[in-house]
């Protein structure tokens, strides 16, 4: 795999590098989630890929968690004031809720699917003024928070 030398057909791997080919790192930096730990203490890092042991949990570094409770409440405040400039964080928005890439979408099909790359939840929370919105929350693999909210 370009990592080490072939000696009598057997790849002899450069340091960081093992495997009969050389093609699995030994690096565990891509493992590394969020809070310092190799795969949120949810996984194995092998290859530099996490392989998450709860399978429940997701994503490069398994921080993602679809059926989880939290991942739709955790973020529906900032959602809210954000998008509607409203709700309980309105006043502290700027300091508290600037921590995702945000995208308006016209309607609910509009939204992001599941079967993209990055783990996605699909959230249906009430505002201040009991009517329902609608957003999407994914984290992709270099860990920047998406949410896509319905307008």
């Amino acid at each position: 795999a370009g990592n080490g030398i072939c000696k009598c057909r057997v790849c002899e791997c450069f340091p960081n590098f093992t495997g009969s080919a050389c093609d699995c790192s030994l690096d565990t930096q891509p493992c590394m989630a969020s809070n310092g730990q190799i795969c949120n203490g949810r996984g194995t890092c092998e290859c530099g890929t996490c392989n998450c042991t709860d399978p429940k949990f997701q994503g490069p570094t398994c921080e993602m968690c679809q059926t989880c409770l939290g991942v739709c409440a955790e973020h529906k405040d900032c959602v809210q004031c954000r998008a509607f400039d409203k709700g309980e964080k309105k006043e502290t928005c700027a300091q508290e809720c600037m921590y995702f890439n945000m995208t308006r979408v016209e309607s609910r099909d509009k939204l992001p699917q599941p079967g993209q790359p990055d783990p996605l939840s699909h959230c249906k929370e009430k505002d201040v003024d009991d009517c329902w919105f609608y957003f999407t929350y994914s984290v992709n693999s270099n860990g920047e928070a998406n949410v896509h909210v319905v307008e």
